[in-house]
């Protein structure tokens, strides 16, 4: 909905949860592929090395999550220098630094249509502004380094371990 008509969306969707989903998904992606070009559909897991050429490959990487503890895949994602546009729930918003590495979406239940839109116009004000667009990108890359990489996540486990230690 509202996403630029000139955009070519490609969606990674794997094995759904249920079948009553896959059917859904199906339906709602056979539509998408009528009312608009450039629409493609994934639909199996891919290989870590085909993720991240996809990724690096893209101009921008959209997570609309109903629920995300933490939210990995937009890590993944600005690991690989792409901006994020993301729903700004559960622990999305502690990867995702809103305006920095990317665009965070506020998503409330029963405001779907909301929702969409908002996504769109995060969507499009990526894609419209380049320069912007490799400026969330490069720093989405630092900080998934920086701060979630695994030197990051070792340095604060020996200090967490330390800490016990001092108390113990």
């Amino acid at each position: 909905r509202g996403i630029d008509p000139a955009a070519q969306v490609v969606l990674c969707a794997g094995a759904p949860d249920t079948p009553g989903i896959d059917q859904e998904f199906r339906g709602l992606f056979a539509g998408l592929s009528r009312a608009r070009e450039g629409v493609h559909w994934i639909p199996r897991m891919l290989p870590r090395p085909e993720v991240i050429q996809l990724l690096t490959h893209a101009a921008v990487f959209v997570c609309p999550s109903v629920y995300e503890p933490l939210g990995i895949v937009n890590l993944e994602a600005m690991a690989c220098g792409t901006p994020v546009v993301a729903s700004r729930v559960g622990g999305i918003p502690e990867v995702v630094a809103d305006g920095e590495t990317g665009v965070l979406v506020p998503r409330e239940d029963g405001a779907d249509d909301d929702f969409e839109a908002g996504l769109a116009r995060a969507l499009d004000s990526v894609l419209g502004d380049p320069d912007a667009a490799r400026r969330m990108g490069e720093a989405g890359r630092t900080r998934a380094v920086e701060e979630f990489g695994w030197d990051a996540v070792a340095r604060r486990t020996v200090r967490l371990y330390e800490e016990i230690l001092k108390r113990a």
